[in-house]
């Protein structure tokens, strides 16, 4: 294993943490970024591939996304055209764009229609119709689609742009989505008035976490409906209460009581992105400043415990690994915690810690995290942080 080692801290919670350090990091971060991008661009067809593994004959790409390559897109859009130049082989995000709206009726996922909107917004792109049109016709206040894709719908229509919107669904969206959010704060997986799960219909995981929370924050920026400040706050409160004591974003969580049902894996990209994104959004929106929690949970990428306090962060690759995840054949342990939370909510299988040890390292990474990077740490915030 080839990952760098930083200065040992045993508890993030009982020691300061640097955040000119931090930012530091999340410079470097950011310049391993453009270059790993530049290794997932595929110029002949103006998308990212799916991910790039390292397998017996070296860190290869492999596949290609058009979701991975709309997320890449909203980082990159907010950065310098030199950046963006450095990170596409030369091309530029508008022409990327255009080339995501070319074919936007064809997409079946809405997901993937709500990213591109979101993304032809923010570039007050000419053709950003043609996805807006699409996703009415995916139905996001009534079909049957998974919470995150709902946020990401919200956030598309509620983001600032030049461009006409949807403001009567934008607001239904929210709505929506309000009426899903749990007493604990949490939202649950898929909407309450979609179909859920009988063994799996209440764990919720992280992502549900986060792009509720960035959702409703800008949807509030944009309307001052106070429903939604109350939502993104919530929701942004439970994140920062339930984090772990060495600053770990944990993965699975009980909707119906907030309790955690798994903790592992543990992603980079929540870490350093998803994350500090939900919760500057936040602090934008209604000035509640995390910055304490986003602070430990860089600090947890920079010397995470559960590999001897080594770092997903690998200079030597120039890559950033995807995950730390348990020792276990399979998804045995969320499986398991699943069904025994599904049982009574206080039940759990014990032991899973000490026969699923955690510290096993997913050497894979994708190019929606070095997007969501850059859309997280804008220059500006770098700079609120002691590096600019």
């Amino acid at each position: 294993m080839t990952v760098t080692s930083a200065e040992k801290m045993t508890s993030v919670n009982k020691q300061a943490v640097s955040r000119s350090a931090l930012a530091k990091d999340v410079a470097l971060m950011r310049d391993i970024s453009v270059r790993s991008l530049d290794r997932m661009y595929l110029p002949d067809e103006q998308m990212f591939v799916h991910c790039i593994r390292r397998g017996a004959d070296g860190d290869k790409p492999e596949g290609v996304s058009r979701r991975y390559t709309a997320i890449t897109l909203l980082g990159l859009a907010g950065e310098s055209e030199e950046i963006a130049a450095a990170a596409m082989k030369g091309h530029d995000c508008e022409t990327v764009c255009q080339r995501l709206l070319a074919d936007v009726s064809e997409v079946s996922n809405m997901g993937d229609v709500a990213l591109t909107l979101w993304v032809a917004r923010l570039l007050n792109h000419k053709y950003a119709d043609r996805a807006l049109d699409c996703l009415r016709k995916h139905d996001p206040v009534h079909g049957d689609h998974p919470t995150v894709e709902v946020a990401w719908a919200l956030t598309a229509l509620s983001v600032k742009s030049d461009l006409q919107g949807d403001d009567g669904m934008r607001d239904a969206i929210a709505s929506r989505l309000s009426a899903s959010q749990m007493s604990s704060g949490v939202f649950p997986h898929w909407p309450v008035d979609a179909p859920q799960s009988t063994l799996r219909g209440h764990v919720a995981c992280f992502a549900d976490l986060v792009y509720p929370t960035q959702a409703f924050s800008h949807h509030y920026i944009a309307t001052g409906d106070e429903q939604s400040a109350e939502a993104a706050r919530r929701c942004g409160a439970f994140m920062c209460e339930t984090q772990g004591s060495d600053g770990q974003w944990w993965w699975h969580f009980d909707s119906r009581t907030g309790k955690i049902v798994e903790s592992f894996p543990v992603y980079s990209v929540h870490q350093d992105s998803m994350a500090p994104m939900a919760l500057f959004d936040l602090q934008d929106a209604c000035g509640v400043d995390s910055g304490d929690a986003i602070a430990r949970g860089l600090a947890w990428l920079r010397t995470s415990p559960e590999i001897g306090g080594e770092s997903l962060i690998d200079t030597g690759a120039d890559l950033i690994w995807r995950k730390i995840a348990r020792h276990e054949p399979g998804k045995a342990s969320r499986g398991v915690q699943a069904i025994a939370s599904r049982v009574h909510p206080s039940f759990r299988v014990p032991g899973i810690d000490t026969v699923f040890k955690p510290g096993r390292i997913d050497f894979e990474t994708r190019p929606y995290h070095m997007g969501w990077i850059f859309h997280a740490w804008t220059p500006q915030r770098l700079q609120r942080w002691g590096c600019g």
